[in-house]
């Protein structure tokens, strides 16, 4: 017989005594757990004192707490570190692409000079694309012919120039020696020596900026290219790239700059017009002036007293302060006061009589602004920041009025309700809970 039932018996066997002990231990478990457990309440417990219960009242809300004027320096302070970030954020991007940047905004300046033109050929039946093209190579073409003939100029008179200055600086010796100064001619030869020894202690310093000076043409062109064909894109295709730009922003605030937008381009086209009727006229005038005066070069002096007065007062500064001292070395101490008076009345007729006519009120900024954003300008990007400056400037006076005024304007039931903490007093007391 097999052996296999005889061991499954056992194994049954002990199982089944297993499950009696496991039995028994519940059964004295539970014994102990109910000899542990506290005898029940008398039927009539004894009176106990009553425990003082003390009623916490009811605290304030820590935002309500806060003096309102805190309130609203605590957020006008988050958020006005948040704007100095960003535009801290927004000046290292710029400075990075400057050249690419500047090269912008001058083809914006052009196209706001310029696109009047392109609107009047369309006007009169000519295709868009012919309109632009022809407006830009008009302009483009001036520009360069204007650049061709001061560097003519120049070139032409140089050394008539150089040897009216050779013959300027000797005048200035002879009167120094004979001056009222008492300078003796052992001075002048001594500080003529330290000239000499300053260039050739310098001429590392020398060499490197003329080094430099080939890297400045090279991005001067590029810069140039650039200007040509963002000025292109922009006559052509202004209307849609605007319409692209509003669409990079929020949909909340796409109206108020839709608004914004034209109001803006109105002032800038006003600015750079005004500015270049302004510039030409003082050009003129002056120009006139140093020609019957004697002054060599005066056309050339002419046209960058044009160019210089694209930056407002430090540029009508420097061009003249250049007329005036190439009308001394050339012509004399007589012939430097005339010119210095010519300068300084037709400044004054162009700064009370020229902008407050032409520019009118288009263009609004106050003089103290100006200068800041001038040397703003200066310091950040040159001579390019200085002459970008002001324009900038008046854009976003522009700017910043109408979304002023249309920020007060009747709120619709549909705008979001305000948020933060000072939106707690914002709530009228017949909505409070």
């Amino acid at each position: 017989m097999s052996r296999v039932p005889g061991w499954l018996g056992k194994v049954g066997a002990g199982l089944s005594e297993m499950g009696e002990r496991l039995d028994e231990r519940r059964a004295e478990v539970a014994k102990e757990h109910a000899e542990a457990a506290p005898a029940p309440p008398a039927e009539h417990p004894e009176p106990r004192e009553p425990v003082p219960v003390t009623i916490a009242r009811d605290r304030p809300d820590p935002a309500l707490a806060v003096p309102w004027g805190m309130r609203v320096a605590a957020e006008a302070g988050w958020r006005l570190l948040i704007l100095a970030g960003t535009v801290w954020v927004l000046m290292r991007v710029i400075s990075a692409v400057q050249l690419v940047v500047l090269a912008f905004v001058a083809a914006l300046l052009i196209t706001a000079l310029l696109q009047p033109t392109v609107a009047r050929l369309i006007r009169y039946g000519f295709p868009r694309g012919v309109a632009t093209a022809l407006t830009a190579i008009l302009g483009f073409v001036v520009m360069g012919l204007i650049g061709w003939f001061v560097t003519w100029q120049v070139m032409a008179n140089i050394d008539n120039l150089s040897d009216q200055v050779q013959n300027g600086v000797d005048d200035l010796r002879n009167w120094l020696l004979k001056g009222p100064f008492h300078v003796t001619e052992k001075q002048i030869n001594q500080i003529a020596k330290n000239l000499r020894e300053a260039i050739g202690a310098n001429t590392d310093q020398i060499t490197s900026a003329g080094l430099e000076g080939v890297q400045v043409i090279v991005e001067a062109l590029t810069g140039i290219l650039l200007t040509v064909f963002s000025t292109l894109f922009l006559l052509y295709d202004g209307p849609r790239i605007w319409q692209w730009s509003l669409k990079l922003v929020p949909a909340a605030a796409r109206p108020a700059m839709a608004g914004a937008g034209p109001r803006a381009w109105r002032t800038l086209t006003a600015y750079v017009r005004g500015t270049v009727i302004v510039a030409l006229i003082d050009a003129v005038c002056i120009g006139i002036g140093i020609y019957f005066l004697g002054v060599p070069m005066a056309v050339p002096l002419a046209v960058f007293i044009f160019l210089f007065s694209f930056i407002p007062l430090v540029g009508a500064v420097a061009s003249g302060a250049l007329a005036v001292v190439v009308a001394l070395v050339t012509q004399g101490v007589f012939t430097a006061l005339m010119t210095l008076a010519v300068v300084l009345a037709v400044q004054q007729i162009e700064g009370h009589i020229l902008q407050p006519f032409i520019l009118g009120r288009a263009v609004r900024v106050h003089p103290l602004a100006v200068v800041l954003s001038v040397a703003a300008g200066g310091m950040v990007a040159g001579i390019g920041g200085a002459v970008v400056a002001v324009p900038l400037v008046a854009v976003l006076n522009t700017v910043v009025g109408y979304l002023k005024s249309y920020s007060q304007e009747p709120v619709s039931p549909q705008s979001p309700k305000p948020r933060g903490a000072t939106a707690l007093s914002s709530t009228p007391d017949d909505e409070a809970p």
